[in-house]
């Protein structure tokens, strides 16, 4: 038996380490691997666990709000596990007073102000998105500037008092009518719609106003739905201007009053009366104010929640 050259009697020669194929997959990373079954648990546990932190203070405020006197003195206060159903809490809310007027505020304030909102948005973005318009550089440098760089409250508090906009349903839309990261992420899309496609239809007659409304506007369908929720929850949730340029109860929005009701234990205008006698409580009426306030964001963003990801994501992500 002779030993290889090099190698010592009685030892096997080492092999040489194979080396990689410039034709191979490269190895993946770790966070992409199949999750072993414990992993898998511990991903459900933790979001089982998420779900449930989310949805039962929900719950106890639905429920709650659905009980009568007598249950939510029995439980305590908030109540858990539901003794009936009843619906006087919304019956009172929603038949006169100060709530019902405030949703009917809250919701033409939403609706006037987010088609506003996109209005400005979208004309705004479609014209920083092409190259060739007037001073597209200067105002985009503009707005970009206004992002890092506030006047502050008081000087924007002396504007709209200025303007005579105070006491009025314009000084709730137009302090907040525009959001400079919306138009960026409207005009990031607009912009990866296909040159060629524009060319196109200018070459047979369109105009700009036809060319935005027949193919830049359906092309981007994604964005557009999620840059108008953002701007309707943003008005709906308002309540900071509210606070500062309006002095009339009338004219307060929902989440105003729902401030005076749950955190100052105000009673508002028209229940006084119910809750005095008996026949409501407080604690009830305060989860029903609650829960139309959540109600209108609940519900629309399931919806919505499908274009979430072409939206925002190819909008920001490829500009």
């Amino acid at each position: 038996m002779t030993a290889v050259l090099g190698t010592p009697a009685g030892e096997q020669p080492a092999k040489k380490a194979k080396r990689p194929s410039p034709w191979a997959a490269p190895p993946r990373p770790v966070w992409e691997e199949k999750p072993s079954g414990a992993g898998q648990a511990g991903k459900g546990l933790a979001l089982g666990l998420a779900c449930l932190a989310i949805l039962f203070p929900l719950w106890i405020v639905v429920v709650t709000s659905l009980q009568t006197k007598r249950t939510i003195d029995e439980a305590g206060g908030l109540v858990v596990i539901p003794k009936g159903v009843t619906f006087l809490a919304y019956q009172e809310l929603l038949t006169g007073g100060q709530v019902q007027r405030a949703t009917l505020v809250s919701i033409g304030v939403t609706v006037v102000g987010t088609l506003f909102s996109m209005t400005v948005s979208v004309l705004c973005a479609y014209g920083l998105s092409r190259s060739g318009s007037l001073g597209h550089r200067w105002i985009l440098m503009t707005l970009l500037a206004t992002m890092f760089f506030g006047a502050g409250l008081i000087p924007t508090y002396l504007l709209v008092q200025a303007l005579g906009l105070t006491d009025t349903y314009l000084a709730l839309i137009l302090p907040s009518a525009v959001s400079v990261f919306n138009i960026l992420v409207l005009r990031s899309f607009f912009m990866n719609i296909s040159q060629e496609l524009i060319d196109s239809a200018r070459i047979d007659g369109a105009g700009d106003w036809r060319i935005l409304f027949r193919i830049v506007l359906p092309l981007s369908r994604a964005v557009v739905a999620v840059i108008a929720l953002f701007y309707a929850v943003g008005y709906w949730s308002a309540w900071f201007n509210a606070s500062i340029y309006l002095t009339d109860q009338d004219m307060m929005p929902l989440q105003n009053v729902m401030i005076q009701l749950v955190q100052k234990q105000e009673r508002p205008v028209g229940l006084s009366a119910q809750i005095n006698t008996g026949q409501l409580s407080p604690l009830a009426i305060q989860m029903a104010v609650m829960v139309l306030a959540l109600l209108p964001v609940a519900v629309l963003s399931p919806f919505v929640q499908k274009h979430f990801k072409k939206g925002m994501l190819t909008g920001a992500v490829k500009g």
